[in-house]
């Protein structure tokens, strides 16, 4: 190397690369007069040119460069970018992958690597590259353990490393963002939204830490906070793929069905090879019930991906016997691959349960789900207790006498309609009738009324006795002003059919005391079978242990009688199986204790055409059926567990 290439001109080129790299070229260039062979000028007017866009000059300087120095793992890098942009893909991952193999801790390659692969449909390789980038990003020494833990998956042992780091130094912006990161890993979204919030404080610009908060925020229902944040992010990257698919999926919770179906179109035309963005798709067809179009998005992912296990249960939770034999027969293939990831192996069994039922194997069949629920309550734990004791400090709270003592409380407005209950219980069926209706609006599962209660932390429910009338009457603006967004039609009245809602009626009472509520009630065997054999995407972690279900079901059946008593006649309950028997005769009374007005068009329910989001949405479609009424009686050899649990409530489950 010249010795007359003095470090500060060397230094002041490499500074330009960035923002102009016409100048860093120049100066380069103007160096190698003076020392034509120097491999660190050579370098920086490669990037320079591949900066420019002039690739072929880039490659004409840094090839051979790069064979002259093999073990520079700066100039492979930008080789391979260079290569990339020629259209060499291959020789150009390779020349990345030699890179990273060099130095592992070249961030900008692995972004590259993960972009790569990405572009050729290689989500698990694509993953894989993203999280070295993160891993690489950490360049605080006393980090990097950490970073190493989070990142291979150790994120507990992480987790305790960051919480001691933090300790020491609390202002600390990585730390803090990798802690979040660790919350986002164990599903304790609130969590990591706080510290991801924390980080941007700290370092406003980190677009990192933004989209971490907006998918954390995502992953609470939170659509329209998170939408705030891409938009930030979208301004500087406006064709990021990963923003675009978390807009598009943040779009769909708020109902902009037409938006959600461009973007991803729009995705798909630039990366047409991406298995998951046509899963994704499918989904968002499925919605606005185009269902053949749907199934040819589930099919052309499993083209691209054979063994992705979400797009066959995609395909059998259509409900419509959309699985073959020579499906059953590639799913079987893929139980048996021995590299099958935890979740893909578990949405086959899924799936594979769903089509054996539907050539009526029932042995077959429940084994088949039984594994699927193993594997999933795996990844959900879940604590009965826990819940038992939830339901039983609501009802020694919400006594007649404390509702008494705050009937002034409350907003007024008497626009929601609540549909709780249990899922599978027929809530999907009783919001597609009442949104037939003219005066109203279905606006399916919000979580609005959850996200109130887990904001009084453990202290809930009895926190609410120590509100004030004004208070609790913000508290029902607030969901009223939260939950507008979901209105697109200007009708009088909305649909909330979160069912897990029945754990808050209490809540309902007080913040919204004109709201309607509706009990979609079903068979304890007909429903907790249904739960048991449904796979849900988020949520309902009582659902993959039959004994959970039964005393989940008993915990409701006992907390609505107890809200008959204290509220007499407050709740509507509608019988999943009285309403299927005698359709006109329940709709008519539902209609009536709702204060609604009979129209025709609510019995010709599979005839309105809007989006459903849920796992019934090509059921209520077509007109009511009676095939699912008791299907679980093919099943009732291995529910013992089932009824054992649901005790009593097996015989009183219809209520008083």
């Amino acid at each position: 190397m010249n010795e007359a290439i003095s470090a500060a001109a060397l230094q002041g080129a490499a500074a330009r690369l960035a923002s102009d790299p016409g100048e860093a070229a120049r100066a380069a260039e103007q160096m190698l007069r003076a020392a034509p062979n120097d491999p660190r000028l050579l370098l920086i007017l490669g990037s320079a040119r591949r900066r420019l866009g002039a690739f072929a000059a880039a490659k004409a300087v840094l090839a051979p460069l790069a064979r002259a120095y093999p073990r520079a793992a700066n100039t492979q890098y930008e080789l391979g970018l260079t290569l990339i942009a020629l259209g060499e893909a291959a020789v150009g991952e390779a020349a990345l992958r030699q890179a990273v193999g060099l130095n592992r801790d070249l961030a900008d390659a692995w972004r590259a690597l993960g972009d790569l692969r990405f572009q050729a449909g290689d989500g698990v390789g694509a993953e894989a590259a993203y999280a070295e980038q993160q891993r690489a990003a950490v360049t605080d020494p006393a980090l990097r353990p950490a970073a190493e833990a989070l990142f291979a998956g150790r994120v507990g042992e992480a987790e305790q490393m960051l919480r001691a780091h933090l300790a020491r130094r609390l202002g600390d912006a990585q730390a803090t963002r990798l802690l979040a990161e660790a919350y986002l890993r164990q599903a304790r979204y609130a969590d990591a939204e706080v510290l991801f919030a924390r980080a941007l404080e700290l370092e406003p610009g980190h677009d990192g830490a933004r989209f971490s908060l907006a998918d954390a925020l995502f992953r609470q229902q939170k659509a329209p906070q998170a939408l705030l944040e891409i938009d930030r992010l979208l301004a500087r990257a406006p064709d990021d793929p990963a923003y675009l698919n978390l807009q598009a999926a943040c779009l769909a919770l708020v109902g902009e069905d037409a938006l959600v179906l461009a973007i991803y179109e729009a995705l798909l035309g630039a990366y047409p090879k991406q298995p998951r963005l046509w899963l994704n798709y499918g989904h968002a067809l499925r919605t606005v019930g185009r269902r053949e179009d749907a199934v040819a998005a589930f099919r052309r992912s499993l083209a691209l991906a054979p063994g992705l296990g979400d797009a066959y249960w995609s395909l059998a939770n259509l409900k419509t016997q959309a699985l073959t034999l020579a499906d059953e027969a590639a799913m079987l293939a893929a139980l048996r691959r021995p590299e099958l990831t935890p979740d893909d192996r578990l949405h086959l069994h899924y799936a594979l349960g769903k089509a054996l039922e539907d050539r009526r194997e029932p042995a077959a069949a429940f084994d088949q789900y039984a594994q699927g629920a193993v594997l999933r309550r795996a990844q959900t734990p879940y604590d009965a207790d826990e819940t038992t004791a939830q339901m039983k400090r609501a009802r020694a709270l919400f006594t007649e006498g404390f509702f008494a003592a705050r009937q002034t409380a409350g907003a007024p407005d008497p626009d929601p309609i609540f549909i709780v209950g249990l899922p599978r219980a027929g809530s999907t069926l009783i919001e597609q009738i009442l949104a037939s209706h003219s005066q109203v609006e279905g606006a399916m599962e919000l979580p609005d009324i959850g996200l109130i209660a887990r904001g009084f932390g453990r202290d809930y429910p009895e926190a609410l006795a120590r509100l004030s009338p004004a208070e609790l009457t913000a508290l029902g603006e607030r969901y009223l002003a939260d939950t507008a967004v979901h209105r697109k039609l200007g009708r009088p009245f909305f649909i909330d059919k979160m069912p897990n809602n029945f754990q808050h009626i209490g809540l309902i009472q007080l913040i919204l005391p004109k709201a309607r509520i509706v009990d979609a009630r079903r068979h304890p065997l007909g429903s907790g079978f249904s739960a048991f054999k449904q796979h849900f995407a988020q949520g309902q972690a009582f659902s993959y242990d039959l004994s959970d279900i039964g005393r989940y079901y008993r915990d409701y059946i006992e907390l609505m009688d107890h809200f008959d008593g204290v509220l007499p006649g407050r709740v509507i309950r509608v019988i999943y199986e009285d309403l299927v028997e005698d359709t006109e005769a329940q709709v008519r009374r539902l209609l009536d204790l709702c204060g609604l007005a009979f129209e025709p068009g609510c019995l010709a329910f599979h005839r309105t055409r809007r989006a459903v989001r849920t796992v019934s949405s090509e059921q209520v479609r077509r007109p009511i059926f009676r095939d699912g009424l008791e299907q679980w009686r093919a099943y009732e050899p291995w529910l013992d567990p089932l009824k054992a649990a649901l005790g009593p409530a097996l015989r009183s489950w219809r209520g008083g």
